[in-house]
């Protein structure tokens, strides 16, 4: 399949980018700032150049690319959690209006899945642990609150669609290379410099996901299209009809049905 990753040199980007190409798929990753394209042709991708908020240019890209599916990781988060207050109206903004840009444009080219990050960490566990049919805590104070409605919100965008077939992947926390929780992390190095109180009893359960975990639960999203629609796009063969024309003088009508849906 033909895959863009918006996203595509961030933390699960560079080791999503890795998985698709070993299980043969053809990726275009995108990023925001020119000095990222060298990164994403080394990793073996195409690399395209991409301002999510800008409409008309997103509108673009997907038509020369015209890829099967989009896989969303648009984030802008900064480079230690300690500045993310400062950050999060801007992260919104790229997560709700650059990714809706890019979400219209995926749809007005025909591709068929959309993959979306979504947050598996502010979820309401009702005094255990949370699963796929718990609710975001969108009545959380503060930046939390504020970071599950906008994970609702792309949720209900992805999932309601009607015409792609949407997928909202709810992550925990990134951990690993180019992460905050690694040991040479920001995380890491604020709890060395004793910056990390714990407040309270400290009973806040956090949910983890390795970012090479994260690349292959996102991988397998792709590959949950289901073996017919997978074999239908891709082994059928099709049949000559010269025998039928040579010998029965058939003159079969060319239509082009597909302008009038």
């Amino acid at each position: 399949m033909k895959i863009l990753l918006a996203g595509a040199s961030g933390a699960v980007g560079r080791p999503l980018i890795a998985r698709l190409l070993r299980e043969g798929h053809e990726v275009w990753g995108m990023v925001r700032r020119a000095e990222n394209l060298p990164v994403i042709q080394a990793l073996g991708a195409s690399p395209v150049e991409g301002d999510a908020l800008d409409r008309a240019g997103m509108f673009a890209l997907l038509d020369r690319v015209r890829p099967d599916v989009v896989i969303d990781q648009l984030t802008s988060l900064p480079s230690s959690p300690f500045d993310l207050a400062q950050r999060l109206p801007a992260d919104r903004v790229l997560r709700l209006e650059g990714g809706g840009n890019l979400h219209d444009a995926a749809r007005a080219v025909g591709v068929r899945r959309y993959i979306q990050q979504s947050c598996g960490f502010y979820l309401k566990g009702e005094g255990g642990l949370a699963t796929e049919e718990s609710p975001l805590r969108t009545d959380a104070p503060g930046g939390i609150g504020e970071s599950a409605r906008m994970y609702e919100a792309l949720e209900k965008r992805v999932l309601s669609d009607g015409v792609m077939e949407g997928v909202a992947l709810r992550y925990g926390f990134f951990y690993g290379p180019r992460t905050w929780y690694w040991p040479d992390g920001a995380f890491s190095l604020h709890v060395r410099k004793g910056e990390v109180p714990v407040i309270g009893v400290g009973r806040g359960m956090f949910s983890f996901i390795h970012v090479d975990d994260a690349a292959q639960a996102t991988a397998a999203a792709l590959r949950r299209l289901g073996e017919e629609a997978v074999y239908y796009q891709n082994d059928l063969s099709g049949a000559s009809n010269q025998r039928a024309r040579s010998f029965l003088g058939l003159e079969p009508k060319n239509t082009p049905w597909l302008e009038e849906i």
